[in-house]
């Protein structure tokens, strides 16, 4: 349609005009210390001392929900490859032996997933685990700043752009030949981004994506696979990609080049729910037996 490119850059131009500034105070919180290489114990420990003084900062500032979230995350029996409490949070939380996995999901969220909303993404990735089975892992990468869905960020590129290097970071760490990246909403722009320079993954896998943050087929070699549920709001969102403006190509659109699976009828927040039809096919799809 000749006039979807105009009114994606109207509703772009109209939610920027009017989003309200955001009134929330950041969470104070120190510099990490750098954590051991390797995907060891010792690195585990390392980020959980970074966990606790985030929180006693916290804690001292009067921030008492953010303190109590950091003292939960600090937990001896969780695990993290990185942590830092500043400018919204970073974080990558491991489920399952990452070391010996034949097989590791990432999870790489959408927007208004943080460290004060991390709870609906870490059950995410214990559904998705608890399906996989014991020889896989599933690490939640919550690797950059989201942006707000109702926010001017989420409109553009950018956000993106600065994911890019962290998650191709964390791919080549864990050898791309055996990570399927599993990228919702926002995030499957962020996995479009990313994708030229992932090296050989698994599977990229965008569900209920807002677009593939290009305008062209994703230039990888790894089979990308797409799904939306018929209940996702997201299906809504003009899709065009125009002077870093816009998320891009549907991913279920013939021109984005992917694979098409069943997604069900749930929502947009239902993809990874325990039971449910997209979770079912995503694990299959990261085992091999799609």
């Amino acid at each position: 349609m000749p006039f979807r490119p105009f009114r994606a850059l109207l509703t772009a131009l109209v939610a920027t005009s009017v989003a309200a500034p955001m009134s929330s105070s950041e969470v104070p919180a120190p510099a990490p210390v750098r954590p051991p290489e390797g995907l060891t114990e010792a690195r585990y420990a390392a980020v959980r001392q970074d966990i606790r003084a985030a929180g006693r900062m916290a804690a001292e500032h009067g921030h008492a929900r953010r303190a109590q979230a950091l003292r939960a995350m600090a937990d001896p029996a969780r695990r993290f490859l990185f942590f830092d409490g500043r400018d919204g949070g970073r974080t990558a939380e491991v489920f399952g032996d990452l070391a010996g996995a034949e097989r590791v999901a990432v999870l790489v969220p959408g927007s208004d997933t943080g460290l004060d909303r991390y709870a609906r993404f870490r059950a995410g990735a214990q559904a998705l685990h608890r399906e996989l089975g014991g020889r896989a892992a599933v690490v939640a990468w919550l690797g950059y700043r989201t942006p707000e869905t109702l926010g001017a960020a989420v409109l553009s590129t950018h956000r993106a752009d600065e994911a890019v290097p962290p998650l191709r970071a964390l791919v080549r760490e864990l050898g791309p030949a055996r990570v399927s990246l599993l990228c919702h909403s926002y995030g499957a722009v962020v996995c479009g981004r990313a994708a030229p320079g992932l090296g050989p993954v698994a599977n990229i896998v965008l569900y209920g994506g807002a677009g593939t943050g290009t305008t062209t087929p994703l230039r990888t070699s790894a089979p990308v696979w797409a799904a939306r549920a018929s209940g996702d709001w997201i299906a809504y969102v003009p899709h065009v990609h125009f002077l870093a403006l816009g998320p891009g190509l549907d991913p279920l659109s013939p021109e984005s080049g992917t694979r098409t699976f069943p997604a069900g009828d749930g929502g947009h927040s239902d993809y990874l729910r325990p039971g449910s039809l997209p979770l079912r096919n995503i694990a299959a799809i990261v085992t091999g037996h799609a």
